[in-house]
Order: C-alpha cells, then sequence, then structure tokens
C-alpha cells in the first residue's frame, strides 16, 4: 500500500496543480472580459490628456492592469482604425461610419509554479495562456459600441 501511495501522491499533486491553475485561469478571463469593455468605453474612447490612438491604448492598458491586480498576467491592447463602407445604387461608395475604431485586448497569464518534479513525475506548465477580447467604438460618440 505504500508503494501505491509513492506511486499515487506526485500524481494527485500534479493534477491538483493543474485544476487549481485552470480555476485561476477561468476567473482572471472573467474578470478581464468585464473590465477590457469598461476600460475601451471609459478610457479609450475619451482618454485623460490629447485625445489620440497611442493615448487612448496607454489608458486602457493601464485600467485594466490596475483591476487585475496580479503579477501573474500581463495586458496588451491594440487599436486600428475601421472605415465601413456601403455601395448605393449607382456603385458608388461612401463611409458609414469613418470614426470607427477597434480594440483588440490580450491577456497572458503565466500558471503556478513554472515546473517542478516530484519523485520522477514533471510538471512543466505552458508558457504562457491567453485570452482576447475585441470591442469596436466610435471614438467621438461615446457611448457607442458596435
Amino acid at each position: 500500500m505504500s508503494v501505491e501511495l509513492a506511486v499515487m501522491v506526485p500524481v494527485v499533486i500534479v493534477v491538483g496543480l493543474t485544476v487549481y491553475n485552470l480555476m485561476r485561469f477561468v476567473e482572471v478571463c472573467a474578470v478581464f472580459d468585464h473590465v477590457a469593455l469598461d476600460a475601451v468605453v471609459s478610457q479609450g474612447v475619451a482618454p485623460e490628456g490629447e485625445q489620440d490612438q497611442i493615448n487612448a491604448v496607454d489608458s486602457v492598458r493601464s485600467c485594466i492592469e490596475d483591476a487585475l491586480d496580479s503579477n501573474r498576467c500581463s495586458v496588451e491592447v491594440e487599436a486600428q482604425q475601421l472605415s465601413p463602407s456601403v455601395t448605393d445604387a449607382q456603385g458608388l461608395t461612401f463611409p458609414v461610419s469613418p470614426l470607427l475604431t477597434k480594440f483588440e485586448c490580450t491577456l497572458s497569464w503565466h500558471p503556478w509554479p513554472g515546473s517542478f518534479v516530484i519523485a520522477g513525475v514533471v510538471y512543466d506548465s505552458p508558457i504562457a495562456l491567453t485570452h482576447s477580447r475585441s470591442i469596436v467604438v466610435d471614438r467621438f460618440r461615446p457611448g457607442v459600441v458596435v
């Protein structure tokens, strides 16, 4: 029975750590989804200081990082201008809303611990788990989310 215990304890510890990390990742992703939307609508549309895209991206990233409050994750935010257009019956194309901006927020989460070995059983977590969220807003009409 002690041999079975010696074989099973490392496996149980590795499975337990995997479940723990999975639950923490799901929790961080849930918080990230809510915070990313709020940050883009509040900070991305009307950032503090100069009203440019670089300042908006920095404001959104810092707002999300402050809300997550974790040293195990990192946040990247990218923004790009969208220009959807409509073609009428005569073949003329005109922009519907030339001021749409797409914010792509990406969360990279690093599991704990990075790696260890117990009685020959190796636990090696992936480098990072990622989760992303895209939000399209009109930067000059606050509160308009597409």
